[in-house]
């Protein structure tokens, strides 16, 4: 039987060059993507850290963690969309098992 739904997490990168307006923007509008799309059960903004290597000649990002719930179809879509945003340096879906 096919699975209507599955639990994963993202955590992307934000540019640490960006505007504390910009960093907030971008959180909040990849939250509201993902509550449109499924359920978040855990959402915890890490904050700028340091890189283990340059990205972009950066060495800093702003690290999100989101942990939710959705139909399997989104979380390629998902991908693409933080694939495509200006200021995303780096993101990472993974499924997480129950």
């Amino acid at each position: 039987m096919a699975k209507t739904a599955a639990n994963y997490e993202v955590m992307y990168i934000i540019d640490a060059t960006k505007s504390e307006e910009e960093i907030a923007a971008l959180v909040e509008r990849f939250k509201t993507l993902i509550e449109a799309n499924g359920t978040i059960s855990e959402m915890e903004e890490i904050g700028k850290r340091r890189l283990a290597y340059l990205i972009n000649d950066m060495a800093e990002g702003y690290y999100v963690l989101v942990k939710f719930n959705s139909a399997p179809s989104f979380p390629a879509e998902l991908q693409r969309i933080l694939g495509i945003t200006d200021g995303i340096m780096r993101s990472l879906i993974t499924v997480v098992e129950d």
